[in-house]
This record gives structure tokens, sequence and C-alpha cells, in this order.
């Protein structure tokens, strides 16, 4: 009786680990729960991608309306500073960007072969901006006007594709280098 009950026991086993596997059932949510998360982790950082060069549009938009205010005189006339002209551009891009992350840098340059567009972004991923300046110049002058903006990344385990700075954050560039306008006559 021993062995039949084990037998019994054994076919029992047998024959539930068979329905087991032939259950389809639970199907549908283990293979969404293995794909799942690889899936909406690319979705996100899809987004995130969108949303930087979305900025990155915005931004440029913004330095080439701001810089006009430069390469007309209407700066240089009215007295503008580089907190009125940080506040400029802080207004056209507010929509998508917060101002705390904004650095401004505005030269004179002899010709425009000397202009210096450089990444102020040192090979450790920090930014250096000592060299940052409020200069509009004068009528007939060379001016390069960049902004820089810090985007903060956060899609995990996938900012080093992205990023450029320290602390998993990308810096977004605008640039315009322009000769500013005989506005004295």
């Amino acid at each position: 009786m021993t062995t039949a009950s084990t037998t019994a026991s054994r076919t029992g086993t047998t024959s539930r680990l068979a329905r087991f596997c032939r259950a389809r059932s639970g199907a549908t949510a283990v293979e969404f729960a293995m794909i799942g998360a690889p899936f909406f982790l690319l979705l996100f950082a899809m987004i995130e991608i969108a949303a930087v060069f979305f900025t990155g549009t915005v931004l440029e938009n913004a330095v080439l309306e701001a810089a006009r205010k430069i390469r007309t005189g209407e700066a240089q006339t009215g007295g503008m500073s580089q907190a009125g002209f940080r506040q400029e551009v802080c207004d056209l891009i507010s929509a998508v960007a917060d101002c705390d992350n904004l650095e401004i840098d505005v030269q004179v340059f002899e010709d425009f072969d000397g202009v210096d567009q450089s990444s102020p972004v040192d090979g450790n991923g920090a930014m250096d901006t000592s060299n940052f300046g409020w200069e509009p110049g004068d009528a007939g002058d060379i001016v390069l006007v960049r902004v820089f903006y810090r985007w903060s990344l956060m899609t995990p385990n996938f900012g080093g594709a992205l990023s450029n700075m320290e602390n998993n954050q990308r810096l977004i560039t605008a640039a315009t280098v322009f000769r500013n306008e005989p506005y004295d006559d």
C-alpha cells in the first residue's frame, strides 16, 4: 500500500505540474511583468530627451529675441544690466525652465575669427564661469551672447548617455554672434 500511495502521490504531483505548464491564464501578466519595467524606462527616457531638445529650442529662440536688444543698441542706450538681460531671457523661457539654473555670458571680440565659443565645462564636468562677463559693446562691435542652462536629468541609469556635467546634469547652450548695428548715428 505504501508503494501505491507513493505512486499516486507522484502521479498527482506530475499531473499538477503538467497542468501548470499547460496553463495560459497568467501568461500575459508574466510577460508584461518581464518587459514592463524596461519599456517604461525607455518611454520615460524618450520623453526626457524630447524635453531637453524642446528646452534647447526655446532657449535658442529666447537668446535670439533678447540679443536683438543688444544688436540694435536698445540695451546700451537704455542702460540694461546683466540682471536685466537675464530677466529678459527668463521671461521668454519661463514656460519650460526655471531661471535659477541660468548663466549669461556677453563678450565683445575684435573680429569674427577670434570669437571663442568653447565650452565652459571642464574635464571633470564642473562649469567654470570665471571668464563670463557682461559687455554688450558699442555700435559696430562684434558681440557673442551665450546663455547656459543646467538641466537636471531624472532618468536613472540613462543620464550617462545624455549628461555632460557632474551630478547627472545636461548643459543646454544657446549662442548668437553678430555685429552691433550703427545705433548711435
